[in-house]
């Protein structure tokens, strides 16, 4: 199994609106799509720069080709709306990791 995280890093003043919209659109589209499960919001506490707010969004995933499926079908359409909506106000970067038990 793997975990698809994505951090976010959002101005201070937007962060409130930045969750609401990330459990109220973002995760139940996801969802509905079927392809990444069990979805994990966190706040980040370190690395913080002034005047922002970080978070963590994590879903599980079986492997690598069906996480492409779902970002070329999905995860694409899903980050250009958010930059529609918060615009050069928030900055994303993905991490792929592989779940080692």
């Amino acid at each position: 199994m793997l975990i698809y995280n994505t951090t976010y890093q959002i101005d201070e003043g937007e962060a409130r609106n930045f969750v609401i919209w990330i459990h109220e659109v973002y995760i139940p589209q996801v969802e509905e799509q079927g392809l990444l499960g069990h979805p994990r919001l966190t706040r980040i506490l370190s690395h913080k720069e002034q005047d922002t707010e970080c978070f963590s969004l994590q879903w599980e995933v079986e492997d690598s080709r069906t996480l492409h499926q779902w970002h070329t079908a999905q995860g694409m359409k899903l980050n250009a709306e958010m930059l529609k909506v918060f615009k050069e106000k928030v900055i994303a970067f993905p991490t792929l990791m592989e779940v080692i038990e």
